[in-house]
Parts: C-alpha cells; sequence; structure tokens
C-alpha cells in the first residue's frame, strides 16, 4: 500500500498517523482533510509524508485506501459530492453507520469495510474489529496490531458498543483516586498509585491462556478484600444495570438495515 487518505482528522485520525510512524519506521503516505485543520496541520509538520488536502475530493484522488472518520452526525454533509471510484478500498470507522447506507449515499462500487481502531493504535497496540473481512484491510490494522474480522454487522455492532465503556473505566479509575484522597493521601499520590494498580492488572491481559473469569479467581482469594468489593459493590444488580445500558446503546448504534 502506498497511500492512505483520512477524511475527519479527529482524535482515531491523529492515532492512525501516529500509529503508522511508531517506531520510526518506514510508512505510507498520508492524505488529510481539511476538517480538523488543526490537527491536520500539526501532522503534516511532524511527519514526513503527511499532507493536507484542499478538500475531501483531493484525499479520494490521491489514496489507495481512504478512512472515513466523520462524526456521526456530519458525515452526509462532509461526504456530499465527494466520488469515490471503484478501485478504491473505503474504510468506515463512523459508529452507527452502515455499509448499505453509506455506499447508497456514495453511490460508488469501491470495497466498504467498516473497523473500529481503538486509541491505543497510536502505539500499535489496537485490537481493530473489521467487517467485512479484506485481505489489503487486515493487513493495515495488523501492521498497527492486530485485526479482528467479525462474521457479520450484528457481531460488529456488539464489539462496537463495548467500545462506549472505555470512559467510564477512566471514571471509575479517577473515584478511586478521590475517594483515597478524602481519606488523607496525597493526590499524586492516589494518581500514581491507582494507575501503577491498574497498569499490573492490564499486563495480566496479554495472557490469553487464562478466560477473564479465570483471571478474576486467579485474583481473588476466600473472604479477601477483593471479594468483599465484588459482591458487596459489584452485585448482581450493578451487573444488570450495566448490561442494560449496553443493551441500549447497541439499539442505537445498529444502522438502518436495506429492506
Amino acid at each position: 500500500m502506498k497511500s492512505i487518505g483520512i477524511i475527519g482528522v479527529g482524535e482515531i485520525g491523529r492515532a492512525i498517523v501516529t500509529g503508522l510512524h511508531h517506531g520510526g519506521d518506514a510508512a505510507p503516505e498520508v492524505f488529510l482533510s481539511p476538517r480538523g485543520a488543526r490537527t491536520a496541520a500539526e501532522l503534516s509538520e511532524r511527519h514526513e509524508g503527511v499532507h493536507v488536502c484542499a478538500d475531501n475530493q483531493e484525499v479520494v484522488d490521491r489514496s489507495e485506501i481512504v478512512a472515513l472518520a466523520v462524526r456521526r452526525e456530519q458525515w452526509r454533509e462532509a461526504l456530499a459530492g465527494v466520488h469515490v471510484g471503484g478501485d478504491r478500498i473505503v474504510v468506515n470507522v463512523m459508529a452507527g453507520v452502515g455499509n448499505d447506507e453509506l455506499s447508497e449515499t456514495l453511490g460508488t462500487g469501491a470495497a466498504l469495510v467498516r473497523a473500529i481502531p481503538l486509541p491505543t493504535i497510536r502505539e500499535r497496540r489496537s485490537v481493530t474489529v473489521v467487517h467485512p473481512s479484506h485481505p489489503e484491510v487486515n493487513s493495515f490494522f495488523a501492521r498497527l496490531g492486530r485485526a479482528l474480522p467479525v462474521a457479520d454487522e450484528a457481531a460488529f455492532d456488539v464489539l462496537s458498543a463495548l467500545t462506549g465503556t472505555l470512559t467510564t473505566h477512566y471514571a471509575y479509575l479517577a473515584t478511586l483516586a478521590s475517594w483515597a484522597t478524602r481519606h488523607g493521601i496525597a493526590p499524586d499520590d492516589a494518581d500514581r498509585y491507582v494507575r501503577g494498580l491498574f497498569e499490573g492488572v492490564g499486563c495480566s491481559l496479554g495472557d490469553e491462556s487464562r478466560s477473564l473469569d479465570r483471571l478474576a479467581a486467579d485474583h481473588e482469594t476466600p473472604n479477601g478484600n477483593n471479594e468483599r468489593i465484588r459482591t458487596t459493590w459489584f452485585d448482581p444488580a450493578n451487573a444488570r444495570a450495566l448490561t442494560t445500558a449496553l443493551d441500549g446503546l447497541l439499539a442505537h448504534l445498529k444502522p438502518p438495515r436495506r429492506s
């Protein structure tokens, strides 16, 4: 692959560009839309071979793979009048926008692939869900961590909903640090300890020989501190509330299906 274009240069667009240059490896040419002008200009100044285009059509014309990373409520406006040739590969990273809807709007025969790159793509550690499987797209995301093709759009939507829990996790950690501070721990020390505590836990997730349930059990002793918090705070009612929230998000994310 010689070139990639990104329309919508927000956090994910920035992370993709950063990931392509992570470690100083040779990277393909990157063409950025003028949307998110400040971020696009910053990336162009920082990395060789990153260019800011005059408009979205130029991004498409100069790229073999085009990633669409526009916000859900803005994508129709951003792509209005843009022609995508059948020889292009379009990577749709817009949550809640299905390929059927996108194909109809673009009126193109180009290959369309949905993807969920995570912020860790900047360090080439993202497990990126893709649908449908496409060899060039799979290879692209494998370079930036790992590609996880799924069989259908329903499965894709389920995994997309899970990404909605990321900031909740950070808020949970912030609550732990705030609790420690209220009990006399200096804020910097509380923050540093919570980060270290969960960085260590995160490393254990790399051990795929143990299930998540097994990892939980291995970190818990009978009648110990972890069991006490799990059973008194993360009780069945709490678990049901979480699954209900995820069900609601899933319903929101499902794109319209063609009849």
